[in-house]
């Protein structure tokens, strides 16, 4: 218990929240944009194979 209290009210327990925030969201923002990223890099003869186009 002492420790959710020293988390939330001391200026060493804040700042350790902002910086799990932070890399929390740039885990997610990092995760989205290598997802679109490799989505983009599909190989487009692949697609276009399975549709009878050579």
């Amino acid at each position: 218990m002492k420790m959710l209290i020293d988390l939330f009210s001391t200026d060493y327990g804040l700042m350790s929240l902002i910086v799990i925030a932070i890399v929390v969201a740039m885990w997610i923002w990092f995760t989205i944009l290598f997802m679109g990223k490799i989505r983009l890099g599909e190989d487009p003869t692949r697609n276009a194979s399975k549709s009878g186009k050579s």
